[in-house]
């Protein structure tokens, strides 16, 4: 019987582990932590957003992140795959909007324990509270894996399934790109993916918990345009963050030296010229008050302030004698708020890593090492990622379902 070893206890560790044990291998599943599943428990706000039902077209669109490389992957084991793979293990799925996919019950804690009954219903072994110290190769080929405590393993195949570096405290520190390099494997550089980001300017600190609906933004470096799209995203008191702002992320996080720029639309619906019609209407509306007191039905309470300010306009002012240049200023801040953007908030907050082992050194059919023979990749440990909205769910469970049935 062929043994194998699984390294990490996450969700694509658990699938191929599953997998492999289904299939006839002696498998043995090593976690550092004293549970798995730790970051799958609190994905999605605890909600668990396991995949998104499109089809693999969909999924290979949300993927910046060496799409192609992953299109085995995601045909072999698409997201109705997942979905029934988890009906059938008794967690009731639903599908909300953005074609999100979440357990009926909310609760990514159903996710973990179904997973858990899985990879033990199909007779392999789980070590909690164990890390791997290092992997053992011999003649090109894997041998084994060297514990902590300087125990050995002995295994015919190995999935080193350890997740990238977002999230540490859930067991995420990089083992694996360590391990992969020692099995000759090059690793891309790394950045924090899909996570908060921290501005120059103070006053946002002024505008912490508010949220913006029915917005644009639009991020340039240099001038340039990177990134636009309309939806939400939300004031912190280091920054800005939510789903525009997780994705913005990903197209300038190896660019923050280059000081990137956001700018916000609060009025996206409205041209240059239908925004002075509404403030003319607004400002006779309120005409014997002062202009701090006549943007109420315009814009969010809490922004006002800032808006005023940025504007340069004297909030004392009646607004009966706003200058039509002060206007042009106001249409301004109000259509292109800006921010410079300092850094991100790092891996302690990003969803996913950007960056990993190489995947031109990754059999994209079976998740195979081109280089070591019998070693297997799985999950974020891999240079790949995807956008929010399941769509890195998808990719852990897929490439493990992969690395499973091949290992």
């Amino acid at each position: 019987m062929k043994k194998t070893v699984v390294i990490g206890g996450g969700p694509a560790g658990m699938m191929a582990a599953g997998q492999a044990s289904l299939k006839g291998n002696n498998v043995i599943l090593i976690e550092k932590k004293d549970k798995v599943g730790r970051k799958l428990f609190i994905t999605g706000k605890g909600r668990c957003n396991v995949t998104n039902a499109v089809d693999p077209e969909g999924l290979i669109a949300n993927t910046p992140g060496n799409p192609y490389f992953l299109y085995s992957a995601f045909y072999t084991f698409d997201s109705s795959s997942i979905m029934d793979f988890f009906e059938n293990l008794g967690v009731p799925l639903k599908v909300e909007r953005g074609n999100r996919v979440f357990p009926k019950s909310e609760k990514s804690g159903d996710i973990v324990r179904a997973m858990e009954r899985f990879v033990k219903s199909s007779g392999c072994e789980i070590m909690y509270d164990t890390e791997v110290k290092d992997i053992e190769i011999e003649n090109n080929k894997i041998k084994g894996v060297i514990l902590k405590n300087g125990s050995s393993i002995e295994c015919d195949s190995l999935v080193i399934a350890t997740g990238g570096l977002s999230y540490p405290l859930t067991g995420s520190t990089g083992d694996g790109y360590k391990f992969a390099r020692k099995a000759g494997h090059n690793v891309t550089p790394c950045y924090p993916s899909l996570v908060p980001l921290k501005t120059e300017e103070k006053w946002v600190g002024d505008l912490m918990g508010l949220s913006l609906k029915n917005i644009r933004v639009k991020v340039t470096i240099k001038g340039k345009e990177v990134y636009s799209d309309f939806g939400e995203m939300m004031f912190t008191h280091f920054g800005v963050t939510g789903p525009l702002i997780l994705t913005a992320s990903r197209y300038i996080n190896d660019r923050i030296k280059e000081k990137p720029l956001i700018h916000i639309d609060l009025k996206p619906a409205l041209n240059e010229k239908e925004l002075d019609t509404r403030i003319l209407k607004d400002f006779k509306k309120y005409v014997n008050k002062d202009f701090k007191n006549s943007l109420d039905d315009l814009l969010p309470q809490k922004i006002i302030p800032v808006v005023i300010k940025l504007s340069g306009i004297d909030p004392y002012k009646k607004v009966n004698s706003i200058t039509k240049d002060e206007r042009s200023r106001l249409i301004n801040v109000i259509k292109n708020l800006t921010l410079k953007i300092t850094g991100t908030t790092g891996y302690n907050e990003a969803v996913v890593t950007r960056g990993g082992v190489n995947v031109e050194e990754i059999d994209p059919s079976t998740m195979e090492s081109k280089i070591i023979k019998n070693l297997y990749f799985a999950g974020e440990v891999i240079d790949v990622d995807s956008f929010t909205g399941g769509f890195n769910l998808q990719i852990a469970f897929s490439t493990g379902y992969i690395a499973g049935i091949n290992c």
